[in-house]
């Protein structure tokens, strides 16, 4: 199919509802074509499963609260009232 400018302007969400459909549209400008209107090629990376076993791991206490020093840097230097009770009992 071929439009011109003012169309494709005009009717774009239909035009794209086209071309997901599978169409192809030619935009033109006083007869000439100028550009084509393709859906995107949906890519799948198909990841396999323990590509990286024994090379990553996670600590026993990677949740656990940070230390006061740590945690006054986020803050400016003082660790508000309200980290310290949303912290929880240290261990």
């Amino acid at each position: 199919m071929e439009i011109n400018i003012y169309e494709a302007k005009t009717h774009l969400s239909r035009l794209i509802q086209q071309v997901a459909e599978g169409e192809e549209i030619t935009i033109a400008r006083a007869g000439i074509p100028v550009a084509r209107l393709v859906a995107v090629e949906k890519k799948t990376v198909v990841r396999p499963l323990g590509f990286a076993r024994d090379e990553v791991f996670v600590a026993d206490d990677f949740d656990a609260p940070l230390p006061d020093e740590i945690l006054a840097s986020f803050y400016g230097g003082k660790v508000p009232k309200l980290a310290k009770l949303k912290r929880g009992p240290r261990k």
